[in-house]
C-alpha cells in the first residue's frame, strides 16, 4: 500500500465510521424510547424500576456475544451499562411525574 492509497483508506474508514456513529445513536434514541414504554408499564404496574433478573440476563447475554464475536467483553460491558443506566435515569423521570 502507497500513500495516496493509505490517505484514501483512512478517508473511507472515517466516513464509514461517521455512518456507524449516527446509527449507533438512533439506536439510542430507539432503545431509549422503549425504556420510557417500560417506565410507563412499571408505573402502572407499580414494579421497581431495578431488575436484578433482567440485569443479569443482558450481562450475561453479552458476555457470550463478545466471546463468540471475539470482542472485549469488558468494554462492552461497560457500554451496555451506560445504556442500561441511560434507561434507569429515562424511566425515574417518568414515574416521578
Amino acid at each position: 500500500m502507497n500513500k495516496k492509497e493509505a490517505l484514501e483508506l483512512l478517508e473511507v474508514s472515517r466516513d464509514k465510521i461517521d455512518q456507524i456513529d449516527n446509527q449507533i445513536i438512533e439506536l439510542v434514541l430507539q432503545r431509549t424510547s422503549l425504556a420510557k414504554d417500560i417506565g410507563t408499564a412499571k408505573q402502572v404496574l407499580k414494579i421497581d424500576i431495578k431488575n436484578t433478573e433482567r440485569e443479569d440476563y443482558i450481562q450475561e447475554k453479552i458476555k457470550r456475544l463478545a466471546k463468540d464475536n471475539n470482542i472485549d467483553e469488558n468494554s462492552l460491558l461497560k457500554i451496555m451499562d451506560i445504556l442500561m443506566q441511560l434507561n434507569k435515569f429515562e424511566q425515574k423521570k417518568i414515574i416521578r411525574r
